[in-house]
């Protein structure tokens, strides 16, 4: 049925503004987040629940225009949130344009892709403003046709008066309603009766993307404009110590060389600002080829830093981040972090007495999982256009927190806020490397030195070699069972170059009596930053593999293994402090267990199973693969997925399906080594992505269905796909796989 008389004490401020448009029509301004709920700790960076405001116009034709304040990088935000909008609205979706919002902090913010957050975030809200604005349309009929505003109904963009026949479009009543005051209660649709919401809506920029229309940052052309490359140092642990720039400058085409300083030594970084190579060498000429022949006639000498640190603004507090000396090799990141595994860690989790049960165990389980450090590798590089002049800074490019970068290439620049402006192109993949935007304060950098307008370009040696990277992982689990094999404690010491991957309070905290978290980190001058799933993306992994092993161990079926569990910590949990439901937790791997037929498979069919929670979702994979010619072939990975409420199901199966391949691949072949700070990988002749035959060749996708609100989507189904990977990878080769990539650890692996 439908919800009658939803009240909302943010009314008042959750409507900006409320007016008619130049010529007639209806323009309201609304909180985008003031209705939300602070949640988990996987919200992405500070300020994750600041208010974002936004515009829904309708036109006097009936057209009706929503502003989509967020970047889009893939994830349909673009096309999924203006959805929830026209669904309270009751418009027609054949009706509604979708325009890309300005960054602009005055009207909006939280204009940034992170933590898999928008639509969680935004559901109330946006369900409201297309609700109120159905109001308001209803009320202004209502006066004009001198009736009850309850006698009017509304449906694909009309409104309707039973009783006297009357009908009239939206466009008729829009100027009206313009000027209707805000209701103090509305009445939201019962999600049985959604008509957009839970159908599938093509990508509204989907033509245009197929067509080749310019849409992402490396396709801006702008009269005038000159093309940059910077050369940064060849290894972390280094800077610039002299230049001879006099061959690049004679090169053909070249315009300028010149060395910049992106941020000053006593700036305080604001909460994306990570980056290492803050002085970097610019090359500017008329072509990117030119340019890339003249960064090969640089004459540069480095010299290795010394230790130091810097202030950085993470939410309210502002913490020092050491960037320690010396020329990093991969075998010493291993040797440091199975040292700090013998030492004491800070204990961020208690339960019970866990060492007591350890000397008590009958049996104790204990294993060690390690994960290199990843490069993003977005098909886009990086790449930012910038005009620089006196007046103002007009930027545009790929990013995914503008609002934050603007305050920090405004401080850089010495100008106020409002005479930067940045345009947000669609990205050309994000997944956390465009999150720290050196490269958009570097280019203008260069313009504001030229004079003129200029787009920065990486190429792919440059992108890969600079950072952003995932950090390097190790994390040590332990099991003590009693002679019943009864699981009687669990330990789990994690830790990462330069930071820990732990969640204390995740499964299977909760659901063991007794129950240990502890963490640990080492610093380090190679620049890391977030990374689809962050923490999540070595976690899952590991943690499902150890727990196939323990139930291996105590001879129990590895889906009812946890099960059992969840129910432990469903019905007589041992803390009330743990961050997942386990009832929707145990939900998909009853999907999964039933849509993928658990249970004895084909004779030359290995199967795996994981499930996790992360992203305030739920998902569990069952993988099963086979040798070809003794080399594993994923054929068919089956996934359940508990995220609420699908808005957009076609978008939602494209992000859970691409999540796994790209699990699959990070797990299988993923690895940035470094030897003496130099990346050992620069392109892709070196750094194994997945291929398309290695991809799986079937995946099922299946949507718990509920009513539950939305929660995210973009990262949820990446961490487990390791997990499932792995323990399929076991029952193929009988040897567990404790080291990523898994590539390394076995000769069938090998291809």
């Amino acid at each position: 049925m439908e919800i009658k008389n939803t009240t909302s004490a943010i009314n008042r401020r959750f409507f900006i503004k409320s007016s008619a448009m130049a010529g007639g029509g209806f323009l309201l301004g609304f909180n985008w987040l003031g209705a939300c709920r602070p949640g988990h700790e996987d919200t992405a960076g500070p300020g994750a629940w600041s208010e974002l405001n936004a515009y829904l116009k309708i036109a006097p034709n009936g057209q009706v225009t929503i502003m989509a304040p967020n970047p889009e990088g893939g994830q349909n935000v673009k096309t999924s949130m203006p959805m929830i909008i026209a669904e309270e609205l009751d418009v027609d979706w054949k009706n509604v344009l979708v325009e890309q919002a300005p960054l602009d902090t005055a009207k909006y913010t939280r204009q940034f892709i992170g933590g898999s957050q928008a639509i969680r975030q935004g559901w109330q809200s946006l369900r409201m403003a297309g609700a109120t604005a159905r109001q308001m349309l209803r009320e202004a009929a209502a006066r004009e046709w001198e009736v009850e505003a309850g006698e009017i109904t509304t449906e694909d963009g009309s409104l309707f008066h039973k009783a006297t026949g009357k009908k009239a479009g939206y466009g008729e009543f829009a100027s009206f309603a313009a000027n209707m005051p805000i209701p103090d209660t509305v009445s939201l649709k019962d999600p049985g009766a959604f008509k957009i919401i839970g159908h599938s809506k093509k990508n509204v920029d989907a033509l245009m993307i197929v067509t080749g229309k310019p849409l992402f940052g490396i396709d801006i052309i702008r009269e005038g404009m000159l093309v940059a490359m910077v050369e940064h140092p060849p290894a972390f642990g280094m800077k610039l110590k002299s230049v001879d720039l006099s061959a690049a400058k004679a090169m053909p085409g070249i315009r300028d060389v010149f060395p910049i300083k992106t941020l000053r030594d006593d700036y305080e970084r604001q909460y994306f600002d990570t980056c290492t190579f803050t002085e970097v060498v610019a090359v500017v000429g008329a072509s990117t080829w030119e340019v890339m022949n003249a960064k090969k006639a640089l004459r540069l000498e480095w010299e290795p830093i010394t230790d130091s640190s810097y202030k950085q603004q993470r939410g309210d507090t502002i913490r020092t981040v050491p960037v320690p000396a010396g020329l990093e090799s991969t075998p010493n990141h291993l040797e440091a972090m199975a040292a700090m595994m013998a030492k004491p860690a800070n204990v961020r989790r208690r339960d019970g007495d866990p060492e007591k049960a350890f000397r008590l165990a009958d049996r104790i389980v204990e294993r060690t999982y390690t994960a290199p450090f990843l490069a993003h590798n977005c098909m886009e590089p990086m790449n930012f256009f910038a005009d620089v002049t006196s007046e103002k800074a007009d930027l545009a490019g790929p990013l995914q927190k503008p609002e934050y970068t603007e305050k920090t290439v405004a401080a850089r620049l010495g100008m106020p806020l409002e005479k930067i402006d940045i345009h947000m192109t669609r990205l050309g993949g994000g997944f956390g490397r465009r999150s720290y935007a050196h490269f958009l304060v570097e280019a203008a950098l260069i313009s504001q030195k030229v004079n003129g307008p200029v787009k920065l370009v990486y190429s792919r040696e440059d992108d890969m070699t600079s950072g952003i990277y995932r950090p390097t992982y190790s994390v040590t689990y332990r099991a003590a069972l009693d002679k019943n094999n009864t699981l009687t404690a669990f330990h789990v010491k994690a830790g990462g170059i330069p930071e820990s991957p732990l969640f204390p309070d995740r499964f299977p905290a909760g659901a063991v009596e007794n129950y240990l978290a502890e963490d640990w980190s080492i610093d380090s001058n190679i620049t890391v930053g977030s990374f689809r799933a962050p923490r999540s993306n070595f976690m899952a992994g590991a943690e499902q593999a150890f727990l196939d092993e323990v139930a291996e161990v105590t001879g129990k079926d590895p889906i009812q293994f946890r099960l059992d569990l969840l129910e432990r910590a469903q019905t007589a949990p041992v803390s009330q402090v743990n961050d997942y439901d386990p009832g929707r937790y145990a939900g998909v791997l009853k999907i999964v267990q039933e849509k993928a037929g658990w249970g004895p498979v084909t004779e030359g069919v290995y199967r795996g199973v994981a499930a996790y929670f992360c992203h305030n979702t739920y998902v569990a994979n069952v993988t099963d693969l086979i040798l070809d010619s003794g080399k594993p072939v994923v054929k068919n990975v089956c996934c359940a997925i508990d995220c609420g409420i699908v808005v957009n199901p076609d978008a939602a199966r494209n992000l859970a399906e691409g999540a796994v391949v790209d699990g699959i691949g990070c797990a299988m072949f993923g690895d940035m080594s470094f030897e003496q700070g130099i990346p050992q990988h620069n392109n892709f002749d070196g750094y194994r992505m997945i291929r398309y035959s290695e991809a799986p060749q079937n995946i099922d996708i299946h949507f718990a269905e509920n009513t539950e609100d939305p929660t995210g989507l973009g990262e949820p189904a990446f961490p487990p796909a390791m997990g499932a990977l792995a323990n399929a990878l076991y029952k193929a080769s009988d040897e567990r796989l404790y080291r990523q990539p898994f590539i390394r650890n076995k000769q069938i692996l090998k291809g």
